[in-house]
This record gives structure tokens, C-alpha cells and sequence, in this order.
């Protein structure tokens, strides 16, 4: 499975978010916005944090880890 952030270098939410993941044993790269235009404009992307699963945006804002570990439990 491959996973990354997409987040824009202030988002305050990223850190967090990243540490969620790594809680649920979700192996994961952070990708900062201002270094990848061409995924902002693949993606369509306007906020930040977003997460990127396989190639498809699966939330455009951080989850509750409810919702997290129900994403990756399936």
C-alpha cells in the first residue's frame, strides 16, 4: 500500500496527522505542497493536510482516529 501526506509546510494538523499514522502502524511519506505542483495540480488540491492512499485522495482533511483506524482496518 502506498501512503503519503500531502501537506503544505505550515499545517499545523500534519504533525498530528503523521503521528496518528505511525501509531496505527501505517508506514507513510510526508510530501510538502510547495515541492510537489505537479501532484497539487494532479489532485486538485486547495487545504492541507491531505492523505493519499494508492494513488487516490481518501480524506482532504485530518480524520478522527476513529475514522482512521476504520479506513485501514478493511
Amino acid at each position: 500500500m502506498d501512503v503519503f501526506l500531502l501537506v503544505a509546510k505550515g499545517c499545523s494538523h500534519c504533525v498530528k496527522f503523521s503521528r496518528e499514522l505511525k501509531s496505527l502502524g501505517i508506514k507513510h511519506e510526508v510530501l510538502y505542497c510547495e515541492d510537489t505542483s505537479e501532484l497539487v495540480k494532479k489532485y486538485d488540491l486547495r487545504n492541507s493536510p491531505n492523505l493519499v492512499v494508492d494513488g487516490e485522495v481518501v480524506f482532504r482533511k485530518q480524520p478522527s482516529e476513529i475514522v482512521l483506524k476504520e479506513y485501514f482496518k478493511s
